[in-house]
């Protein structure tokens, strides 16, 4: 699995014209899924994004996770992050898991992020035709792929 974690004052998704999600300050992630994703990506991530200290403490540094301020999350599904551009210009996203393998997984991610954070997560909808609207914080944006563990 692929993340972008940005850390936002606001986010929300809109589908249809109609806002599905819409938190305050905390996380928009991005998530992209491969077929060789599993539930072990699933737990080392929903940890890592929860307990990622790059919130401002008192002082102004970065020392406060999502968990400790109460922040939110809104996850939306980014078959994109495994675009391929090796060859010619129009991407490639053979690499991207199919529905059949993204969305259970996509699901299971969903259950570990609240289940770790201890709130209800805001998502955006699978396949959906999404416009996503944030105000980043900082800015901080920061990517982790499960499979380097970094």
């Amino acid at each position: 699995m692929k993340v972008i974690i940005q850390r936002v004052t606001r986010a929300s998704v809109t589908i249809d014209g109609n806002v599905k999600s819409s938190i305050g300050p905390g996380m928009l992630i991005l998530v992209g899924i491969e077929d060789a994703d599993g539930e072990a990506d699933i737990q080392w991530l929903s940890s890592k994004i929860c307990n990622l200290r790059i919130f401002n403490d008192g002082n102004g540094i970065p020392n406060l996770s999502a968990k400790d301020i109460n922040g939110d999350i809104i996850l939306v599904s980014q078959f994109t992050l495994y675009a391929s551009v090796k060859k010619g210009n129009r991407p490639s996203y053979l690499k991207a898991a199919k529905p059949d393998v993204a969305i259970p997984l996509y699901e299971k991610m969903i259950k570990q992020l609240v289940a770790d954070l201890g709130k209800p997560v805001q998502t955006g909808e699978f396949g959906a035709d999404m416009k996503v609207e944030l105000l980043n914080d900082g800015p901080v944006t920061i990517m982790i792929d499960s499979k380097d563990r970094e």
